[in-house]
């Protein structure tokens, strides 16, 4: 019994020896992954701040016009600042309700239908195309009928968007335990109000954050604008009338060019955008936050 009883122990603290070493390997691959990917990332961001915070700082960034003379040196971005703005929002308050209400369906209506395997299919299909084939067909439907405007552009970033949210919430929905649904029913809960105050406050960070990736895509997009918004030196702050413009617009334009003055501006718009998206990222966060403590509440 002795014997036995040393060779167990043996046996354990050779185990045990191994699993730390696998342990302690693992920790060092994650952490060196985690250098690795934050090295370009923190290069980026160092490299637009230095280059872009004078320009985003001068007088008259966030509320000039853009320079008629396009070469010339000088701030000036309401224009963009105010139709990224207004583009992206109208793209979000489209396509975030609709892909919510997608994703609902798939995963608590569908039921294996084929209808809900068509919408599954399509759905990750138009997470693959080209956001300059979005932008083609926005300007084919829209843009040749009614001319350039903010909502043309809206409506390829919606497009663009839809897919994100409906894949990222229905993935998120399944996350959500049955046990929480069979509990609702239980105390007599109907389908619709047990999605509303059990299935959707459970799953909302997850949503929220799919939400995210996906404006954040879109408000970066620049293809899809270039056949739908046109291009603006002064602010047009009216939705359905008239070409706008938008800061990634402003950063292809003014980057590919050799005057210094445009350049500038290029990184300028390139830090705004970066801010923006920074900004509305931390207060989604908060949301999330917020209702993650609620529900667990």
């Amino acid at each position: 019994m002795t014997a036995v009883a040393l060779r167990g122990s043996i046996t354990e603290s050779t185990a045990g020896r191994g699993r730390q070493v696998k342990s302690a390997l693992a920790t060092v691959l994650i952490v060196m992954s985690l250098v690795i990917v934050m090295i370009p990332l923190v290069m980026i961001i160092v490299t637009v701040v230095s280059r872009g915070w004078a320009s985003v700082t001068a007088p008259g960034w966030f509320t000039a016009d853009i320079p008629i003379v396009s070469r010339s040196e000088g701030p000036g971005m309401a224009p963009a600042v105010l139709g990224t703005l207004m583009i992206t929002g109208v793209a979000t308050a489209m396509a975030v309700p609709l892909g919510i209400l997608g994703g609902i369906y798939l995963n608590e209506y569908s039921a294996g239908s084929r209808l809900g395997g068509i919408v599954r299919f399509f759905s990750d299909v138009m997470t693959g195309v080209p956001s300059i084939v979005m932008g083609l067909f926005v300007y084919t439907i829209w843009t040749l009928e009614f001319g350039f405007s903010a909502f043309g552009g809206a409506l390829a970033l919606a497009a663009l968007m839809l897919p994100v949210v409906i894949r990222t919430s229905d993935e998120m929905l399944k996350l959500v335990p049955m046990e929480l649904r069979e509990s609702a029913y239980a105390l007599g809960g109907r389908k619709a109000g047990t999605i509303v105050r059990v299935v959707l406050p459970a799953a909302a960070p997850g949503i929220i954050s799919g939400a995210l990736l996906a404006i954040a895509r879109a408000a970066g997009e620049t293809a899809p604008l270039l056949f739908t918004i046109g291009f603006v030196n002064a602010s047009n702050s009216n939705l359905m009338n008239g070409p706008n413009t938008a800061l990634s617009r402003e950063i292809f334009k003014n980057a590919i060019s050799l005057f210094p003055g445009q350049q500038a501006r290029a990184w300028g718009a390139a830090l705004t955008l970066i801010g923006i998206v920074f900004v509305f990222t931390i207060l989604a966060r908060i949301v999330s936050t917020v209702l993650a403590r609620k529900h667990s509440s």
